[in-house]
């Protein structure tokens, strides 16, 4: 087990490699000119110079990559060209509200993609089934920024049932930073009020970025539970007279964990990364919308940052997952 995580581990040094390689080449492929839009449209020729010079825009790029990887290895991220902030402190700030909706986006995917899941198989081609069907197709096809508006217009202005920005109220204080995670501190803090607030304002965010692969997660693990109780070991049981409950539940979707885990894993990541449009809709204090700010500045340093992070986050989830894949099923570390 110990030389499979090691290869695992060493597998991802190139991915990442590639990650910030690509990265670098397509920020500096945007057209447009970062020391230009910093000191404003009527700066002197001498003025913006004097920036590109100070963050060191002037060199080549095979240099600029290499200043940059130099850092990455001493830990620095470098130098936000808009708020001249170190970009890691800029990540360390934003990371915790991404996690926050992540977590309680992947929370909504098992809470509801599962047992949905579970009951489409076991009813197959039943009322059951046709209706998560309709709820799996609208999930897959809605566009997240077109369902966050709806979710606003409906919920928000019309009704008044939720919040729709920010993770508190104007007036409301956060509670004390222990973890970031606004719920969890206000929990830990005792303040039920607080915790509450925090929830609702979680709430549509949450069920927005999510619902996509909620709809992926009840696919798959209606496919998984389909194939498991179709099973020689299946029919045996039930000519054992198990009960249906168990027959279910302790064997056939431990049997078809291996799918759901992966798509557990993969949807995890994406969350973590693709929170840009839902972010930016519910004006949610995120690293999305602190890289959509940076791309309208060209901001290199800040948009290099967040997808190192985000790519850094992806790999290690899916090296998780494989390490799980291993625990699972012992064969496949052989």
């Amino acid at each position: 087990m110990r030389s499979y995580i090691i290869k695992r581990l060493l597998a991802a040094i190139p991915v990442l490699l590639g990650v910030t390689l690509l990265t670098f080449l397509i920020s500096h492929a945007i057209p447009g000119d970062p020391a230009a839009l910093i000191v404003g449209p009527k700066a002197s020729k001498e003025a913006v110079e004097a920036i590109r010079i100070e963050h060191g825009l002037d060199k080549p790029l095979p240099i600029q990559y290499l200043r940059y990887m130099n850092g990455l290895l001493h830990g620095d991220l470098g130098q936000s060209i808009r708020n001249h902030r170190p970009v890691l402190r800029d990540l360390a700030d934003f990371f915790p509200a991404t996690l926050e909706l992540t977590l309680a986006s992947l929370f909504l995917c098992l809470a509801v993609g599962i047992p949905l899941g579970i009951l489409a198989a076991v009813y197959r081609n039943r009322l059951a089934d046709h209706i998560t069907r309709i709820i799996s197709v609208i999930g897959v096809s809605t566009p997240v920024f077109w369902l966050g508006l709806m979710l606003l217009l409906l919920l928000y202005r019309n009704l008044g049932w939720l919040p729709g920005s920010g993770r508190l109220d104007i007036t409301s204080t956060a509670p004390p930073g222990i973890t970031g995670l606004y719920t969890l501190d206000a929990l830990l803090a005792g303040d039920l009020g607080l915790f509450w607030e925090a929830l609702r304002h979680l709430i549509l965010p949450a069920f927005c970025l999510s619902y996509v692969y909620l709809a992926v997660m009840t696919r798959i693990v209606r496919s998984s539970m389909i194939a498991a109780l179709g099973q020689d070991y299946i029919i045996t049981a039930r000519a054992h007279g198990l009960s249906a409950g168990r027959i279910i539940f302790k064997h056939a979707f431990k049997n078809s964990l291996i799918p759901t885990i992966t798509i557990a894993g993969l949807s995890f990541g994406e969350l973590l990364g693709g929170a840009i449009l839902t972010e930016t809709i519910f004006s949610w204090p995120g690293m999305g919308k602190y890289v959509v700010d940076s791309i309208t500045t060209l901001d290199f340093p800040a948009i290099m940052g967040f997808t190192l992070v985000a790519s850094t986050a992806y790999v290690g989830i899916n090296l998780c997952v494989d390490i799980l894949y291993a625990l699972l099923n012992p064969r496949i570390r052989y």
